[in-house]
């Protein structure tokens, strides 16, 4: 199975279908919250979205939306990656409800080789998030340093550091 891609392997325009799809649940959503110390009630407190809020239900955090698509897309888009640059943009589209599953696509913007070293580059994507009636719940731009083929050979190969076993 692949993992991750090599700057040579990445096309402009290539849209990654990321899957699977994540259903979200209650746990979910207040064990983010709580992690990350968001109390906010339109999360955590039931009663208060029903009663004051025009949604009238919970809504799942939108940083966990974020970090769910972040991670359906490593596999495709930066299970190789050098480092993760910077997030261009974040847009919360639409609210997420306790019992959606979420869906990510990336598609490949841009890709430019580094100017300071021949061994890799800089891919540009979108990620885009959407419940299982398609609509789009969330958008965000990233650039990934990502290496060329030689970087990885240099280092190992497909999976570098792993060890062999030990027959005896």
């Amino acid at each position: 199975m692949q993992f991750g891609r090599y700057f040579e392997e990445f096309e402009v325009g290539a849209v990654y279908k990321h899957w699977p799809g994540k259903t979200v649940t209650e746990y979910d959503d207040h064990l983010f919250c709580l992690l990350t110390m968001n109390h906010h009630p339109l999360h955590m407190d039931a009663h208060y979205a029903e009663q004051t809020t025009d949604f009238g239900k919970n809504v799942v955090v939108g940083n966990y939306i974020y970090s769910l698509l972040l991670g359906m897309s490593v596999p495709d888009v930066s299970g190789k990656a050098i480092a993760n640059l910077e997030v261009e943009s974040l847009k919360h589209v639409k609210p997420t409800f306790h019992g959606d599953t979420i869906y990510g696509e990336t598609e490949v913007l841009d890709k430019t080789p580094s100017k300071s070293k021949d061994d890799r580059g800089v891919v540009y994507v979108e990620t885009r998030g959407y419940k299982q009636d398609g609509t789009v719940v969330c958008v965000f731009r990233r650039k990934v340093m990502v290496p060329k083929k030689s970087y990885g050979l240099a280092r190992g190969g497909e999976q570098p550091g792993r060890p062999e076993p030990k027959l005896s």
